[in-house]
């Protein structure tokens, strides 16, 4: 029986032909020992890879691409594994993210130029999640997301250490005397001792579960351990599953809908997710060509957060899978009527069809909507004169005392500056006071670093303080917590009032009231600015391109020029 598709397929442009090209394209193909029957019209399906072992997070996953490669042989598909740019986060400088639109650049051409019918996307470091979903969007072909899963549980002296957020407790205890180098060192090898990327819910995690939500990955794609042999079934599976998207012509625009993307929004609420969604939910949306708006954001703001782990709660991804995984919280928001029940996942079955039945094993870590982890803790869109364009701050994993607060600036104009007076016992700073970060924006760093987590004086932290208000144009690690008000827009190296800031200066902040407000008159801002001098960009290469090109962080902080997509049209003939 032809279990073929009558459709024809665009890699039939190239092994289909009887000519010249034709003998080209197949000839060359078959010196992998390929036989000729794999070329007789079934769907060809790309595994985007973003294996490498300068990014320990995603070092397992030649091992998980086999596991594709059986399922979609087995559904009659003809596998090709392809390597594009993989983006570490623990090792590339100066940031993960100043490279993440140029991974996408290099995923949307690569499945563009090559004859591929549809696509696994394997992705699990944080940014690597985001730039195969904007690359794989500018095509538009089928597309199933794999997450490569998060590692164990870290555990240290009979205690349990989530990676990330256990760095950057560490790190303050040791700076405040509480803790000494060799117990630090000690813990490094226990806090990340399996395979997989983090383990609590910073932006890894955080991104896998909006691939889950946004409908773009099989269930249970968000929680389960890589180390676990789920996570190689459902890699199988999800192999399966590709083929028979090709065969029905399920592309990407039919399941990242407005619908989808509202319900990730909340279930990033609900999940305690991370900040830099926001920005990566944005670039996507505008790379499938769906309206998403920062302050759509504000409609996760009431979702209450339902799932307790670190940096927000108590318990890591490991117990998450255990307790029934993101399947039972969106059954949760479903029965609360807060998703979009009809949305179309992978699977070819709405999302309320997946998780209707599903199941929670324990109320510790994902708790009911009724009586929820924490209430109203979705991400708050601020706005003010300080932040015209909007900046965000995740309430759930900041001190409550501190979302009202007005303060005196303690102002640093770049991270080096940060790094050289954080420390002086001499620094004029109290615990009162509003700690601001200039240049660390998408312009300004360049790439948006992960530095708006300040770390806190070491004069401060002696006093057993633990948070400060921190406002800054960067963005912080997922992992990371505190009352931090990042993604100030306009940049201040795009001459946005946070330029303007100085030492003295009095900053309002409100959570409750959505406001960030510097307490500087209008003319004596507008003085400042007569003074302002714009930094000098880089002279050239990526770094030139992307500076002049990148959009602030209100926009997603996309390239200009890669907005929107191309679609999938085969190329024309290469020799």
């Amino acid at each position: 029986m032809n279990t073929f598709t009558k459709k024809p397929l665009r890699s039939q442009a190239w092994f289909g032909k009887a000519d010249k090209d034709g003998f080209i394209h197949r000839s060359w193909m078959k010196n992998q020992g390929l036989p000729h029957h794999l070329f007789d019209g079934r769907p060809v399906i790309g595994i985007c890879n973003t294996w490498s072992e300068l990014t320990p997070c995603n070092a397992h996953f030649r091992e998980l691409a086999e596991y594709v490669k059986k399922g979609v042989y087995e559904a009659g598909g003809f596998p090709v594994e392809f390597p594009v740019m993989s983006l570490g986060e623990s090792n590339l400088r100066p940031t993960a993210m100043l490279f993440r639109n140029l991974a996408s650049m290099d995923v949307e051409e690569s499945i563009r130029g090559n004859p591929i019918d549809g696509v696994i996307l394997l992705c699990g470091c944080d940014k690597t999640t985001p730039a195969l979903l904007m690359g794989a969007a500018s095509c538009d072909l089928p597309t199933l997301a794999v997450s490569g899963g998060p590692m164990l549980n870290g555990r240290y002296r009979g205690q349990t250490l989530g990676s990330g957020t256990g760095v950057w407790q560490m790190s303050e205890q040791v700076r405040a005397g509480t803790m000494d180098m060799e117990q630090f060192i000690e813990a490094e090898s226990c806090m990340n001792r399996s395979r997989g990327h983090c383990m609590t819910m910073g932006t890894a995690s955080t991104m896998a579960s909006m691939v889950e939500a946004l409908g773009m990955g099989l269930p249970h794609n968000a929680a389960i351990p890589a180390v676990d042999a789920r996570r190689q079934v459902l890699a199988h599976m999800a192999g399966r599953r590709i083929v028979e998207m090709v065969r029905e012509d399920l592309i990407m625009s039919k399941i990242l809908t407005r619908e989808a993307f509202e319900n990730a929004i909340r279930v990033n609420a609900a999940i305690g997710g991370s900040t830099n969604a926001v920005v990566h939910l944005l670039a996507i949306a505008g790379r499938i060509g769906v309206e998403l708006k920062l302050e759509d954001w504000e409609k996760g703001s009431e979702v209450p957060c339902l799932v307790n782990l670190q940096p927000s709660g108590e318990f890591l991804m490991e117990d998450f899978y255990y307790a029934g995984g993101l399947p039972a919280v969106l059954r949760e928001l479903g029965q609360g009527q807060l998703l979009h029940r009809d949305a179309l996942t992978v699977n070819g079955k709405t999302i309320w069809d997946n998780v209707s039945q599903a199941e929670c094993f324990d109320r510790k870590v994902i708790f009911p909507l009724g009586e929820p982890f924490k209430a109203k803790a979705g991400i708050a869109v601020l706005k003010g004169n300080l932040a015209p364009d909007g900046a965000v701050i995740k309430p759930s994993a900041a001190t409550a005392a501190l979302l009202q607060h007005r303060g005196r600036a303690v102002v640093f104009e770049s991270v080096e500056d940060l790094h050289a007076r954080i420390n002086d016992e001499n620094l004029d700073i109290d615990a009162s006071c509003v700690m601001v970060l200039k240049g660390a924006g998408p312009k300004g760093y360049p790439g948006f670093a992960e530095v708006g987590n300040m770390p806190l004086p070491t004069k401060v932290l002696k006093q057993g303080i633990t948070d400060m208000v921190r406002i800054s144009d960067g963005r912080m690690s997922g992992t990371a917590y505190g009352a931090v008000v990042l993604h100030v827009a306009p940049e201040a190296a795009a001459g946005g009032t946070l330029a303007l800031v100085r030492n003295g200066d009095m900053i309002e902040l409100d959570v409750a009231g959505r406001r960030l407000h510097l307490d500087v008159d209008d003319a004596e801002l507008a003085r400042r600015r007569a003074e302002w001098k714009a930094p000098q960009a880089p002279r050239r290469g990526w770094y030139k391109l992307y500076v002049n090109s990148v959009q602030q962080a209100n926009l997603g902080a996309d390239l200009d020029f890669l907005v929107g997509s191309s679609g999938a049209e085969v190329p024309r003939d290469s020799h």
